[in-house]
């Protein structure tokens, strides 16, 4: 069964930046043609979109990302990223991907991403 694999997560300091990749376990499954999108979950709270990406390279993003977050996608590489700079410690989280809303693929493992102050 097809998952989504998350990577690039890690411990960074306020203000610092991180790239964060997602491919699907399959090579053959192709994501190119979908409408994805970045959520977190950081503990206690339930998991919120905070960036996406249609098919045709449309973004957009949560206020609270909006300026410091950018999601692009690599249509040679089957990959979609988030570059996240001027890291928050309220950016600390579980990054997951998916579909955009609906019909989600089975949710992979996510990555941690913790800002320190």
């Amino acid at each position: 069964q097809v998952q989504l694999v998350e990577s690039g997560g890690g411990l960074v300091q306020a203000g610092g930046s991180l790239r964060l990749s997602c491919a699907a376990s399959v090579s053959i499954f192709s994501i190119n043609g979908i409408d994805m999108g970045w959520y977190r979950q950081a503990p206690g709270n339930q998991r919120e979109l905070v960036a996406s990406i249609t098919w045709s390279g449309r973004t957009n993003y949560a206020d609270s990302v909006q300026g410091r977050f950018t999601i692009s996608r690599d249509k040679a590489k089957n990959t979609v990223y988030l570059q996240m700079n001027s890291l928050k410690p309220e950016d600390t989280a579980v990054y997951y991907c998916n579909r955009l809303y609906t019909n989600f693929l089975p949710w992979g493992q996510g990555t941690q991403v913790t800002v320190s102050s």
